[in-house]
């Protein structure tokens, strides 16, 4: 497996446009749906990657910005982080491309479980709360949770149809990976999610 080509001079990683496998129909990837908590040590394609970002929230409808995943309000309050061994990147959405944050391997950082810090991927959903406005405080974070499992399950289907293995968790020593990351105050974060090849 190829690894991610990381140009690290701009910190910014291009990734191709996405193209999403059409081996599995959809009812078929609902019979894969599962999870997984074995991993293989390969790295992701640039192209897997590309489609599997795409395919969790990626923009679908370019003049509406509109997104694979449903959004309360239409706030897009949601952030993915991924988290790799080369380093630790937001997701563009509009731009489709991987901008560093980090440039270390964090992953022991991404959750408590022992394959998260081995795990070839692990996706973060960061809700940004400055973005969820006219509700009340103590709503958000219920609003922030669905938006982000509507997008955890998009990458369980992508997972399914791609032959690639995923499991969403929400064991994570928050205060430790917000560090990690660098997060301000106003952003929190909702669930993680591994991706890899399963060891069968």
């Amino acid at each position: 497996m190829s690894t991610i080509p990381l140009n690290l001079e701009s910190d910014i990683v291009v990734l191709p446009y996405p193209a999403l496998s059409q081996h599995l129909s959809l009812d078929q990837a609902f019979k894969k749906r599962c999870s997984t908590r074995a991993f293989l040590d390969d790295t992701l394609t640039l192209d897997a990657m590309s489609a599997l970002l795409w395919a969790a929230f990626g923009v679908n409808r370019e003049q509406q910005g509109g997104r694979t995943a449903p959004s309360a309000h239409g706030w897009k309050e949601i952030d993915i982080y991924v988290v790799l061994a080369e380093g630790a990147y937001r997701y563009e959405p509009r731009m489709h491309r991987l901008l560093l944050v980090r440039a270390e391997d964090v992953r022991k950082c991404a959750g408590t479980q022992d394959f998260v810090a081995a795990a070839p991927v692990n996706l973060v959903y960061v809700a940004d709360l400055a973005r969820m406005v006219e509700v009340r405080e103590e709503d958000r974070p219920f609003l922030a949770g669905a938006d982000a499992g509507c997008i955890a399950q998009n990458v369980y289907l992508y997972c399914a149809a791609a032959g690639l293995a995923t499991v969403v968790r929400a064991l994570i020593d928050r205060r430790r990976l917000a560090h990690a990351l660098g997060l301000p105050i106003n952003q929190r974060i909702t669930l993680a999610q591994t991706v890899g090849y399963a060891k069968l």
